[in-house]
C-alpha cells in the first residue's frame, strides 16, 4: 500500500534555507503544509497532543474511508526523508481548556513560547470538540459525543484505547441526531458492531449534508432514517437516557445556508426509546488559545487575513481551525495554500 504523499513537490530535501517553522497539529492540513515547506528547504517541527501523527484521519475517520496504513506511511516519509521532527503527546495552549483527546498528552507548551523559538508558526489544530444541543436531559448517562465514540472505536483498533472503554453496542438501540458525515460514520460503526441504529434529522434527505447516497447506503444496511423531526428533550430514568422526545417539523423559507429552515410543529411530540444517544450536530474548532492572544470569531475559529495569517504577525492558521468543519480534501487544500503564504512571508515576498 502506498502512503499519502504530503511532500509531492520534491523527492528529496533541497538546500536548507536556515528558517525554522513549527506546525501545531498533525492532521491533514498540518501534514500537507509540512510537505510543502520541507520541499522549499525549511526545517519543520510538528507538535501534536496525540500519540502519533494523523489527526482525525488516523484516530476518528473510519478505516474504509482512509486506511490507517496510508496515513502512517505518509507521515513516516516526512520524518525519514525530509527530517520532519514530531513532538507527540504535546498539547500547545496559551491558556487552559479541556478538549476531547486530552487523555493522551503528557506535556503542555505555550503558543507564545513557540512563537519565540521559531521563524514562523502554523496552527492546524482542527476540531476536537462537539457542539452541545442545549435541551433538557442532554447531560444524562448514555449520551455520547460522536467524536468520542468514533475515537474509542478507532483507538481500540490502534491499540491506544482499552477494550472496556468502548460501550457494548450489540443489540442496543442507538439514536443519532444529525445527518452530516460524522453522523453517518457513527451510524456505520454502531451498525457494524451490532447496534439497532436510528438517525433523526430535522430536514429531508435532500438537504442532508452527508448526501442521499451515503444515507441510502446505511438504510440498505438496516439503519432506520427519520426525517423532519427535531429533538425537544431527552427522557431519562435513574439518571440514564431512556428515550428521545421529538417534535415533527415542516420546512419554511431558506436560511443563511440556502437550505429550507425547519420549523417545529407544536403539539406533535412523540418519543422513541433508545439505550444510547449521539448528538452529531456539528464540531467546533479548537485553536490553541482560550479567549486571548489570538483573535477568534463568534464560532471560535481563528481569524485570518488574505495571507492566512492570524492577528499576530508570523502566526498562520490552516484547515478546520480557521474554516470550521470541512472535508479532508478542503483541509488539505487550505494547508497547502497556507504553506505557500508561510514560505513567501519567510522570503520577504508577502
Amino acid at each position: 500500500m502506498r502512503g499519502m504523499k504530503f511532500s509531492f513537490l520534491c523527492k528529496k530535501k533541497p538546500q536548507p534555507t536556515g528558517k525554522r517553522v513549527t506546525i501545531v497539529g498533525a492532521g491533514p492540513a498540518g501534514l500537507t503544509a509540512a510537505g510543502y515547506l520541507v520541499c522549499k528547504g525549511h526545517d519543520v517541527d510538528i507538535y501534536d497532543k496525540m500519540p502519533e501523527p494523523g489527526g482525525l484521519m488516523l484516530f476518528v475517520i473510519p478505516e474504509f474511508r482512509i486506511p490507517v496504513e496510508r496515513v502512517r506511511l505518509g507521515a513516516k516519509e516526512l520524518a525519514d526523508e525530509f527530517e520532519v521532527t514530531y513532538y507527540p503527546r504535546t498539547k500547545v495552549m496559551e491558556e487552559e481548556r479541556p478538549d476531547e483527546g486530552d487523555e493522551f498528552y503528557e506535556q503542555v507548551i505555550k503558543l507564545s513560547e513557540l512563537k519565540e523559538n521559531y521563524d514562523a508558526v502554523l496552527i492546524a489544530t482542527g476540531i476536537w470538540n462537539v457542539r452541545r444541543i442545549g435541551i433538557p436531559g442532554d447531560d444524562l448517562d448514555g449520551i455520547i459525543s460522536p467524536l468520542e465514540l468514533l475515537f474509542w472505536i478507532k483507538g481500540q483498533n490502534l491499540g491506544y484505547v482499552p477494550k472496556e472503554k468502548v460501550p457494548k453496542l450489540k443489540g442496543k438501540k442507538v439514536g443519532i441526531i444529525g445527518a452530516g458525515l460524522t453522523a453517518v460514520d457513527v451510524a456505520f460503526e454502531c451498525n457494524r458492531l451490532g447496534a439497532d441504529v436510528e438517525i433523526f434529522y430535522r430536514r429531508t434527505i435532500r438537504e442532508a449534508p452527508a448526501g442521499a447516497y451515503e444515507i441510502n447506503l446505511l438504510r440498505r444496511r438496516g439503519v432506520k432514517w427519520f426525517e423532519l423531526v427535531t429533538p425537544k428533550s431527552v427522557v431519562g430514568e435513574n439518571g440514564r437516557v431512556k428515550a428521545i422526545e421529538l417534535l415533527r417539523t415542516r420546512l419554511g423559507e431558506p436560511d443563511e445556508t440556502g437550505r429550507r429552515r425547519p420549523i417545529p410543529i407544536p403539539g406533535s411530540e412523540f418519543q422513541v426509546p433508545v439505550d444510547y444517544l449521539v448528538f452529531a450536530i456539528g464540531m467546533v474548532s479548537t485553536p490553541p488559545v482560550n479567549g486571548s492572544y489570538l483573535a477568534v470569531d463568534r464560532r471560535g475559529r481563528l481569524v485570518v487575513d488574505e495571507r492566512h495569517m492570524t492577528s499576530v504577525e508570523g502566526i498562520f492558521a490552516a484547515g478546520d481551525v480557521a474554516n470550521g468543519p470541512t472535508k479532508v480534501g478542503r483541509a488539505i487544500k487550505d494547508g497547502l495554500y497556507t504553506a505557500v503564504a508561510v514560505d513567501r512571508w519567510l522570503r520577504g515576498e508577502l
